[in-house]
């Protein structure tokens, strides 16, 4: 049985070990997520902040000893922020509790809020991921149960607005690109789970498998998981091993066979060709097709040591090419769901211009609102002006995606961050 369990603030005590506090972490009064209470004057902040429920890990602390908050779901997430709750579409009723913020239309959320709030999530998922690896490397494991509430912040900010927290999360550097890759697979994976219309247990699994994909590497030797070059056929030959090193850890973790599926085979291809076993199609997991799609996308549009980043909108035209790679049906979803020209990409405008993408079009996958900083004919940088291609005054329109590199432009991330 796990040890963490959710109890209303109220009933916090001092002694009790803090493992995550029920309110949205991008505004409660600490800043920690998780430390042993033992000033009376932080228990009563916390109430104070209207934060109505609390996660305490009574392995680390004392226990609750009355009945209050006995039979509530481990780590159900509610938040100060917005006090409503409601499930994720789908909801099954024998499924553990997963709640989110109820979404409030993208019209209602401007890009520039959720990114501010997607900065946060991912230094908070950064950390987190970081801790789960440490604590495999000592021989300990990891459950399930104790990323809820960070799966819950990346879930309601992927329905908030899917591109903010999934373009923030691209946005990594060598150091802390494994830690950061695991925040933005799960964004992909939720964002992805709500365009297949997938029921409320399997879009949390998605989430959870997601995040824990890659926490086999804790396992692989640093001089192969660190090196800054491209490894060896014998070194990839040892990093294949950390698909199974992580489902057996998670396996023994007691997480569910669905989220070890994920992790066990999210390099699987629908041509046999993939890894650890050589599934072909139908012997392949749905989750895990969906891992395979977020797994790439992530990973070769993010700065690796050896190789420069694709551009987003290139990497989904290049992915379309793998045949075999891929199941037709879930990527096809995936590019509906992260956009044809993700935020970020670069663009070729009708008006001989280069654009980057700023935000999704609301209601056509072709027509994004852009930023148009350079001017083809001249070959030099124009004062940005943005445009909705939407917009029925509106005469521009995208010719085609286009390369920084070949252009020479590098900081695209200033433009639209």
């Amino acid at each position: 049985m796990s040890s963490i369990r959710r109890i209303p603030a109220a009933s916090l005590r001092t002694g009790m070990y803090l493992h995550k506090i029920g309110g949205s972490w991008l505004s409660h009064p600490f800043l920690r997520n998780s430390f042993l209470l033992v000033n009376p004057e932080d228990v009563r902040r916390i109430v104070e902040a209207g934060i109505e429920s609390v996660w305490v890990d009574e392995s680390r602390g004392d226990a609750l000893q009355d009945a209050e908050g006995i039979g509530e779901a481990p780590c159900a997430h509610t938040t100060d922020e917005d006090p409503a709750r409601a499930t994720l579409p789908g909801a099954d009723a024998q499924a553990p509790a997963f709640t989110t913020r109820p979404r409030t239309p993208l019209a209602d959320v401007s890009m520039e809020a959720e990114l501010a709030r997607a900065r946060n999530i991912c230094l908070a998922g950064k950390a987190q991921v970081a801790e789960m690896f440490a604590e495999l490397r000592l021989g300990k494991t990891v459950s399930q149960e104790s990323v809820l509430p960070l799966v819950d912040e990346i879930a309601s900010s992927v329905y908030r607005n899917p591109a903010a927290l999934i373009s923030v999360a691209r946005l990594k550097t060598h150091d802390d690109y494994s830690y950061l890759h695991s925040v933005a697979v799960s964004a992909l994976m939720l964002a992805l789970a709500r365009q297949l219309k997938l029921d409320e247990r399997l879009v949390r699994i998605a989430g959870i498998g997601g995040l824990m994909h890659d926490l086999g590497k804790a396992f692989m030797p640093l001089e192969i998981l660190n090196k800054p070059g491209r490894l060896t056929d014998e070194e990839f030959a040892i990093m294949k091993r950390h698909s199974g090193a992580g489902a057996q850890a998670l396996q023994e973790g007691g997480c569910e066979p669905d989220v070890v599926d994920i992790v066990l085979h999210h390099h699987e291809r629908m041509d046999g060709r993939g890894y650890p076993h050589g599934l072909r199609e139908d012997e392949i997991s749905l989750l895990a097709r969906m891992g395979a799609v977020c797994d790439v996308y992530d990973a070769v549009t993010s700065v690796r040591p050896y190789k420069r980043p694709w551009d987003p909108a290139m990497a989904m035209r290049e992915m379309a090419r793998w045949d075999g790679h891929f199941d037709t049906r879930v990527f096809n979803a995936f590019v509906k769901s992260v956009g044809i020209y993700p935020v970020g990409s670069l663009v070729r405008l009708s008006s001989e211009r280069l654009a980057v993408i700023l935000e999704p079009g609301v209601d056509s996958l072709l027509r994004p609102i852009v930023s148009a900083f350079y001017s083809i004919r001249s070959r030099e940088k124009i004062l940005p002006q943005t445009l909705d291609l939407a917009a029925p005054d509106c005469r521009d329109s995208i010719v085609s995606p286009e390369s920084p590199e070949q252009w020479g432009l590098g900081n695209l991330e200033a433009l639209w961050l």
